[in-house]
């Protein structure tokens, strides 16, 4: 009888994971829900929160914040992922921005879910393969991983990106703390 090899590990065995990715935005914030299985990814759910631009920054905010709550009520995320934001050249809106961030940050740590960060050229990298994707490559990939997705606009897609994103990262830190555990 052969000997198996003491470097052939066997996969981590975790239970499915319910995973919210969220893209930021005051404007829009995407939102998308994936559930993740050892490598398989499934569609849950994913769309847009649209603010009223009639309406003051902070009623905007609790707007958001509101939704976000209500979201994760509903679908019961067990880990959170979210954007980075990116710096441009209209300091206003980065700062906007910077304030939907928040919130997106906040929403689920309030409640106790944990929260993750992704810049954009890791989220492009780990679903498309390079840093440099366009949104359109973004979306098609989307689309491939997680057939049934209904990308109703971009910042959803994105959304979902980050999700992938972080499943992908999250077997990764899995596998090595139970590579390093067994050493």
């Amino acid at each position: 009888m052969a000997r198996q090899s003491p470097h052939a590990l066997s996969p981590v065995q975790t239970p499915p994971v319910r995973l919210l990715g969220i893209d930021p935005g005051l404007r829009f914030t995407g939102w998308g829900i994936i559930e993740a299985d050892g490598n398989r990814l499934r569609h849950i759910g994913d769309g847009v929160i649209a603010t009223d631009n009639a309406e003051s920054v902070p009623l905007r905010l609790k707007f958001l914040h509101d939704a976000l709550t209500r979201l994760m009520a509903d679908f019961q995320p067990d880990e959170a992922a979210v954007e980075e934001t990116y710096v441009n050249r209209n300091g206003a809106a980065t700062l906007k921005l910077g304030y939907a961030r928040g919130v997106a940050l906040l929403a689920p740590a309030l409640i106790g879910i944990p929260v993750l960060e992704y810049g954009a050229m890791r989220v492009k990298q780990s679903v498309v393969g390079t840093g440099a994707a366009d949104k359109n490559q973004v979306q098609m990939m989307v689309r491939r991983l997680l057939p049934g997705a209904t990308l109703k606009r971009a910042d959803a897609a994105d959304a979902l990106a980050v999700a992938i994103c972080h499943a992908h990262y999250r077997a990764s830190r899995h596998a090595w703390a139970a590579g390093t555990q067994m050493a």
